[in-house]
């Protein structure tokens, strides 16, 4: 399991490397969301949207549900916003240092 998780571990933070999907990560935080609410929150086309969910979809970041028209999605485990709040604790603790 040692090698091929550190490789799994690794794709999943390359999924992370791109700032919209920290943003629609941060956005789902707690909560489901339509595609056209985050195209709303974000800004972004409904491709540039579902481009992202896709891959983020792929490494099992994100679920989604279907209902009516709509599909929701939401995070897949609560504990990857938890790592995504340490490391942003982090970076700002950093930050802070070097001011």
């Amino acid at each position: 399991m040692g090698k091929e998780l550190y490789k799994f571990h690794s794709e999943v933070c390359k999924v992370f490397s791109n700032p919209t999907r920290l943003e629609i990560l941060d956005l789902l935080r707690g909560k489901g969301m339509s595609v056209s609410e985050l195209m709303g929150k974000t800004g972004l086309s409904q491709a540039n949207v579902s481009q992202h969910l896709s891959i983020m979809k792929s490494k099992g970041i994100v679920v989604y549900k279907r209902r009516g028209k709509n599909v929701y999605y939401g995070l897949h485990n609560p504990k990857v916003v938890r790592a995504f709040d340490i490391m942003r604790e982090a970076l700002i603790e950093n930050l802070r240092k070097r001011l």
